[in-house]
């Protein structure tokens, strides 16, 4: 499972409400961009942190592997000078209650920063020419702390979709087959106590119905 980090002030609501996160392939001028090619290393159970207007403002577990997609027409004029065909991901979202703000404690989080591609300047200022970035596992729990109980959930239901992808990577069909694989996933977990392992089952099919809901 990794960890990425998306910038989404321009197409927050569609991305969110839509269940997918989209970008073209290439910058206007046709040269690479290093935050649109982040899209094709996405994996189910990969989890995603949604930053808009200098908040960490949604959760999200990557449900499908980047394929081509036409730029979405709810984007309207956004992103008008963005190429028609990009690269889409699936992903269930969820809107978090404890919004946290990542400059608020960059005192913290400064030594975890990528030294490639970073979302933040070591001022803790966000970065807009980042879309897509990954992030390691230090600077991902530290935000996991800061967050709380919302994102620790997050954090193993992304566990549970990353094993059922490495069980049986076929192509999710439906949400349901996505649903009884993780269920598979967590029953065949011997490292879970049997409550514990209960407790997960119900809170990821809850999780997984709400979020593609919302």
């Amino acid at each position: 499972m990794r960890y990425w980090w998306v910038n989404q002030n321009q197409t927050f609501r569609q991305e969110i409400s839509g269940g997918f996160l989209w970008s073209p392939k290439r910058k206007t001028n046709d040269q690479r961009n290093p935050f649109y090619e982040s899209m094709p290393e996405v994996a189910p159970g990969d989890v995603i942190f949604s930053f808009v207007d200098s908040h960490i403002v949604a959760l999200g577990i990557a449900r499908s592997y980047c394929y081509e997609s036409p730029k979405p027409t709810e984007f309207g004029s956004a992103g008008s000078y963005w190429g028609a065909i990009g690269w889409k991901v699936e992903v269930s979202f969820r809107e978090i209650d404890h919004r946290i703000r990542p400059k608020d404690h960059i005192q913290e989080l400064r030594s975890t920063l990528p030294d490639k591609y970073s979302p933040l300047r070591p001022s803790g200022d966000g970065l807009q020419s980042v879309y897509l970035t990954a992030v390691g596992p230090a600077f991902a729990a530290i935000l996991f702390r800061l967050i709380g109980p919302e994102a620790n959930q997050v954090a193993d239901l992304g566990h549970a979709v990353s094993r059922a992808q490495q069980l049986s990577p076929a192509p999710e069909p439906t949400l349901e087959e996505w649903e009884r694989r993780v269920e598979t996933a967590i029953r065949d977990d011997r490292r879970l106590k049997d409550t514990e392992r209960e407790a997960l089952v119900q809170a990821a099919c809850t999780s997984v119905g709400s979020w593609s809901s919302q």
